[in-house]
């Protein structure tokens, strides 16, 4: 049997509108989008721990916005300890 895959898109996140704007502000803030979802993701987790499930909700955003180029990046920056963001 074949398992039903469902693909989903971040949800809306007040604190990025994107109505009326060029392509090119929109293509930003959704960069920023990616970037805050991240550090969003990585904070929430090492204050309520991996088990909390409201912290999937940035995970899944930044899964769905960033590419895996910038992911594997920042996963590595973390691990050594160079990260520059406010984890």
């Amino acid at each position: 049997m074949t398992e039903e895959i469902t693909l989903e898109t971040a949800p809306f996140d007040p604190r990025f509108p994107n109505q009326n704007q060029t392509r090119q502000v929109e293509l930003a803030r959704s960069q920023q989008h990616c970037y805050v979802s991240y550090v969003d993701y990585h904070r929430c987790i090492k204050i309520k721990g991996e088990d909390f499930e409201p912290c999937n909700y940035f995970k899944k955003v930044f899964t769905s916005l960033c590419p895996n180029a910038w992911v594997e990046q920042w996963n590595t920056q973390r691990e050594e300890n160079r990260f520059a963001g406010p984890l």
